[in-house]
């Protein structure tokens, strides 16, 4: 190497050493993790879990879901909410359906989600009335069809979803008022599925 280049691949050495530096002090905090469940709380609800409490199996899968408490893991969730989900459980039946919907945990599948949102809609579940009204709002895993959305979206607000009502009501604005007459009267005679 000759002088001139080792005098001008010093500078350049530097400057990035300063760069690395400089970017190691401007880039954020790492954000904190969140605690772990303490001993003897982690330890009764997993006691309750296995068990076979379907409330304790619906809590653990919600602590693996969100990370709180326990380590993320969408594997374990999907497991916990399906123990809870076969013993009727409908709040475990609506979170399995969403893992299923988004993919996490289990295989991405709009058939399955629509399995379990119907399985907890069967026993009034307000939130899989509007899980059940967003796949039809749009089209997942069933026609689109702004009918159907409308009626899930307005028997979930019946049963308290503020939300579904806010749904219900952007999906009455694509629609005819013969339309929504029709939906009206579907929520009025629904009753749960035979299986």
């Amino acid at each position: 190497m000759s002088q001139l280049q080792r005098s001008l691949s010093l500078p350049l050495i530097g400057l990035l050493v300063l760069c690395a530096l400089s970017i190691s002090c401007v880039s954020p905090p790492p954000t904190p993790t969140q605690p772990l469940i303490e001993g003897p709380a982690v330890s009764d609800l997993l006691k309750r879990a296995q068990a076979g409490d379907a409330n304790a199996q619906n809590e653990l899968g919600i602590h693996y879901s969100e990370g709180k408490g326990l380590p993320q893991n969408y594997l374990e969730a999907k497991d916990w909410f399906r123990k809870a989900a076969d013993q009727g459980h409908t709040g475990a039946q609506v979170n399995l359906g969403t893992l299923y919907s988004l993919g996490q945990g289990a295989p991405f599948s709009d058939h399955m989600a629509l399995f379990w949102f119907q399985k907890a809609a069967d026993q009034h579940n307000a939130l899989a009335f509007a899980k059940l009204g967003m796949m039809y709002e749009r089209g997942r895993g069933v026609p689109r069809n702004l009918v159907e959305a409308h009626m899930w979206y307005n028997l979930s607000a019946a049963y308290g979803e503020k939300r579904a009502a806010e749904s219900r009501n952007a999906v009455a604005k694509q629609m005819t008022t013969d339309q929504i007459a029709q939906a009206e009267e579907r929520a009025k005679k629904w009753t749960p599925s035979r299986r």
